[in-house]
């Protein structure tokens, strides 16, 4: 374990900042990013001293590993402001661990806690005003790691470069979301890996998803790769099914992504007395339960959208609209969740985890 208190990260900050050119009541996301860039190197074995730079363009060799062999895993991050101007992010003891179990799936070495937690703060501090007060708005940290050994022989890499960088955000989606239930197309497989937040992971998942998007739909849910009925996972997000007053969720396994907002509404969900069960969820039990008038609600769980109802669902052929309900459990989790994350309610966790 490395000791943050001896060592400085060294800092070269933007000689001008964007800030003032960005509409912040008009982002697209992921589409803006800050004025500075965290940076560290593995080098001949081990991590090399953390810089942070001015945002800008890499310089990277065509033959680097990454761009042949997919060594690429990332996380997805929040940092949110209260009235007083503190600065908070939520649960990113979680990211830490996630970003490293994914790393080491992909034959990357992990990285260091005090250097990812240091990294964001001393970031964090930089970039404060783009860190905007009120619900919703949100900066969106995007730590990840790639290969960048100029070689192209079939083996993992000797080095690599992890970096985060930041992008000012509002609502993720906006209007009705439809999905498609997958009947031929898998996001993962078992042994493989789906539980990871792999690059590959989400580029295997936009040809299906465009597919979709021609049929009207904006989503694809997945279903279990070996007989694809079972329900699992939605594109970007973990899914939740409400039938009746009880809420339905997939288990972990190494096809689903351990969600942090999944772990934090089953947390919320036992703290409100919410009947919830985790368990395999068929196709068949839950178009059941649409035709019969027993499926409330459909909503998506993730850092990027927090909460997201699904409008409508599609599978072989057969197209099922959702009831718009007055007090749904997602608004409800994303309300708890919002006020949460924004220092806005009580903490009981310790979520928070204060700049």
């Amino acid at each position: 374990m490395i000791d943050s208190s001896t060592y400085e990260i060294d800092v070269v900050k933007a000689a001008n900042s964007k800030i003032n050119g960005v509409n912040f009541d008009d982002l697209q996301f992921g589409r803006v990013f800050t004025d500075h860039m965290f940076v560290c190197d593995y080098i001949d074995g081990k991590w090399q001293k953390p810089q942070i730079i001015p945002y800008g363009p890499l310089s990277i060799e065509p033959s680097a590993r990454v761009f042949h062999y997919g060594q690429a895993v990332f996380e997805g991050m929040k940092a949110y402001k209260d009235d007083l101007g503190a600065i908070f992010m939520f649960r990113p003891q979680e990211n830490f661990e996630r970003i490293n179990k994914s790393a080491a799936r992909l034959a990357i070495p992990e990285f260091p806690r005090d250097y990812f937690f240091k990294g964001l703060k001393t970031l964090l501090d930089l970039e404060k005003d783009w860190i905007k007060v009120g619900l919703g708005k949100t900066l969106y940290l995007r730590p990840f790691v790639i290969a960048t050994e100029p070689a192209i022989s079939a083996s993992p890499a000797n080095q690599y470069r992890f970096m985060i960088i930041c992008s000012p955000a509002a609502e993720y989606y906006a209007g009705e979301v439809r999905v498609l239930f997958a009947e031929k197309y898998s996001r993962s497989a078992d042994g493989g890996v789906g539980f990871a937040k792999a690059a590959g992971n989400y580029a295997a998942q936009f040809y299906p998803t465009e597919l979709a998007k021609k049929k009207g739909f904006n989503q694809v849910i997945w279903t279990d790769a070996n007989t694809h009925e079972y329900l699992e996972e939605a594109g970007t997000m973990n899914i939740f099914f409400r039938v009746n007053d009880t809420l339905l969720t997939a288990p972990n396994n190494d096809r689903i992504l351990d969600g942090v907002t999944r772990k934090s509404v089953l947390q919320l969900a036992k703290d409100y007395n919410i009947k919830h069960e985790v368990r395999p969820i068929s196709v068949k039990e839950i178009k059941e339960a649409a035709r019969n008038g027993n499926l409330k609600e459909i909503f998506g769980a993730g850092t990027a959208a927090v909460i997201n109802p699904i409008a409508a669902f599609e599978h072989a052929d057969d197209v099922f609209e959702l009831p718009k309900l007055e007090n749904s459990y997602a608004s409800f989790f994303k309300d708890k969740l919002t006020r949460i994350q924004h220092n806005l309610a009580d903490d009981p966790h310790g979520w928070r985890y204060k700049v």
